[in-house]
């Protein structure tokens, strides 16, 4: 006999998760994909700073303590350059 964990199904687990990243007004990150895979959930996408994709993830461990969530965010550079770069 296998336990099951008293708390909701998997796929409810991905689209609350989705859900608070969309709809939480200090996250408010729609590009970001919840995928379910054998050792937990992998969180996919990118974001600008490597501070955010903290804030993301920190979030996520405090609403869902539960799950073994895996980052695979990755950061894009959203602002211009700070400098000009020299061609020879």
């Amino acid at each position: 006999m296998t336990e099951h964990s008293a708390g909701p199904p998997d796929e409810y687990v991905e689209a609350a998760i989705q859900r608070l990243l969309a709809e939480d007004p200090d996250v408010a990150e729609q590009g970001i994909t919840v995928v379910r895979r054998e050792r937990g959930l992998v969180l996919t996408g990118e974001v600008e700073s490597p501070h955010r994709r903290a804030e993301i993830l920190r979030r996520v461990a405090e609403r869902f303590p539960d799950e073994a969530v895996t980052s695979d965010i990755g950061v894009i550079r959203a602002q211009a350059p700070a400098q000009v770069e020299e061609l020879p």
